[in-house]
């Protein structure tokens, strides 16, 4: 499918998949990763969502998708307007749920907030660094760019490979590269350091209501982002992953939070749930405060 973004004067063609009938379900993956990327790495968390027309796809310039070496392209605003081009063609008319990981959370916020009746819920998955924490982001992808562009990205993976994973993460998965094109990754990483979430101020008035899945100890995608979003969303429920095992359940989260959203028939914007109190004292001795989870689907120099 191809979509023309006229203000940078590029055209590009977004790679998906549909499987099943019913109600759509869209999936949005994170930087440098796609939809085979995060089959590998067990992020496929849609697939056991049953009675739903699953939607996949790789963002412009990851995975099979083409994308330019142009920085501005890469924005999360940019990445909004490619989601609802493609809603519009395998949807149209219709309301769906979106679930997006890391960079992912960023392009389901911004188009929500363009078309929030396009959308019935919303999950979001690891919240990556936001407004205040973006700006040490920032300085880290610009460092990534230019590593990648002196050195090669092999070179590069070669670092990333030795950070460790936060907690909630298998640590038996496999390492994998970017799913991108080593040509334009370093123009995705500059992208991505000039880019954030949209205003608190703007996000206080989105009523989708909205399941919000963190966990602990990563600083790419930092917990004070997620408990940010709980704060200012008004219609939201949140936990929190510490291990392998909550993350694990992260499946079956979506399916009754969104089976939860369409019982309320209409599925409506506006209409509010109780919020899920998070422990904060208690997440940062790790203790256990709700099941449910939280997986990293990107390493530390990737959100």
């Amino acid at each position: 499918m191809d979509v023309a973004d006229r203000d940078i004067g590029v055209t590009v063609t977004l790679d998906y998949d549909i499987k099943g009938e019913g109600t759509p379900v869209v999936q949005l993956h994170g930087l440098t990763s796609s939809r085979f990327r995060d089959r590998r790495l067990g992020l496929d968390f849609i697939e056991a969502i049953d009675g739903h027309r699953l939607i996949r796809y790789d963002a412009r310039g990851h995975g099979r998708s083409t994308g330019p070496a142009i920085p501005a392209a890469y924005v999360w605003p940019r990445l909004a307007g490619d989601l609802l081009a493609l809603l519009n063609r395998v949807a149209p008319g219709e309301r769906v749920h979106a679930v997006g990981k890391s960079m992912g959370v960023g392009t389901v916020l911004h188009a929500a907030l363009r078309h929030p009746e396009r959308f019935a819920s919303l999950v979001l998955v690891i919240p990556p660094t936001a407004w205040a924490t973006r700006l040490a982001q920032h300085d880290n992808y610009l460092r990534n760019a230019d590593l990648i562009e002196k050195r090669g990205m092999d070179y590069w993976a070669s670092l990333d490979r030795r950070l460790p994973y936060p907690p909630a993460v298998n640590p038996d998965r496999p390492f994998t590269l970017p799913d991108v094109e080593e040509r334009i990754l370093p123009s995705l990483y500059r992208g991505a350091a000039e880019t954030d979430l949209p205003s608190p101020s703007d996000l206080a008035g989105l009523k989708v209501p909205t399941l919000i899945l963190g966990w602990i100890d990563d600083p790419s995608h930092p917990l004070s982002t997620s408990y940010k979003l709980r704060d200012l969303l008004p219609d939201v429920r949140m936990q929190v992953a510490r291990t392998p095992a909550d993350v694990r359940t992260w499946s079956e989260r979506m399916a009754e939070h969104i089976t939860a959203v369409e019982a309320r028939r209409p599925v409506r914007a506006g209409v509010t749930v109780p919020r899920v109190a998070v422990d904060r004292k208690a997440a940062e001795r790790r203790k256990p405060v709700a099941a449910g989870g939280n997986v990293q689907e990107l390493r530390r120099r990737s959100a």
